[in-house]
């Protein structure tokens, strides 16, 4: 009884539910610090390449809306160059990664810790979607102008020309059967000797 009583007073094992809520939810208050705090940090990172990219953008043609050029917040924040192609942050919060998603799966371009290296590469890539479109439109145009220039034929028009156009047919020359041969070669042979015959009767006789 009296140990009962003496463990019930020590005040060091006494359990308290409401203390033990308010040290999980300071836990988890620090450890959202720590993921605001990296989440930032990240955020930071791409703003300045988005600053060291800004004359880049200012660049690209008014009349070319495939770039997107936005750093967009989230669980992971990221740049966006394009529809398909963004740069994130590696695991170690350090590392721009630019990476591009395809019919395959998620390409990864370039991984680099230095700004001014992933900024060229952007760079880079943003010139050749660029070139890459202009090709693209500039044969858009010229099918457009041969096809003004050069209307296909209508299919009976073409008909009628490949017939016009087509060597005469001639007629094919009757076969003769070899029997026909035969009997006309035996029969010139029983003409040939009925006529021997009567001139011999004739003078001779």
């Amino acid at each position: 009884m009296n140990d009962a009583s003496g463990r019930n007073g020590n005040s060091s094992n006494v359990r308290n539910l409401t203390d033990a809520i308010r040290k999980v939810r300071v836990a988890e208050s620090e450890r959202t610090d720590v993921v605001v705090e990296l989440r930032e940090a990240e955020r930071t990172r791409l703003d300045l390449l988005a600053d060291e990219l800004r004359g880049v953008f200012a660049e690209v043609p008014g009349d070319d809306d495939q770039f997107i050029f936005q750093v967009a917040s989230g669980t992971q924040p990221r740049l966006w160059i394009d529809m398909t192609s963004l740069v994130i942050m590696g695991r170690d919060r350090r590392t721009y990664r630019f990476v591009k998603d395809t019919r395959l799966g998620r390409t990864v371009i370039l991984e680099t810790a230095d700004l001014d290296d992933m900024a060229d590469c952007v760079t880079q890539y943003v010139a050749e979607r660029i070139i890459e479109r202009e090709r693209a439109m500039e044969g858009d145009w010229l099918a457009k102008r041969i096809a003004e220039q050069d209307p296909p034929a209508r299919p009976e028009k073409t008909a009628i020309s490949r017939l016009r156009q087509a060597p005469a047919l001639q007629p094919a020359p009757a076969k003769i059967h070899p029997g026909w041969i035969v009997s006309a070669f035996l029969g010139g042979i029983l003409v040939g000797a009925a006529v021997l015959l009567a001139y011999a009767w004739v003078h001779v006789g």
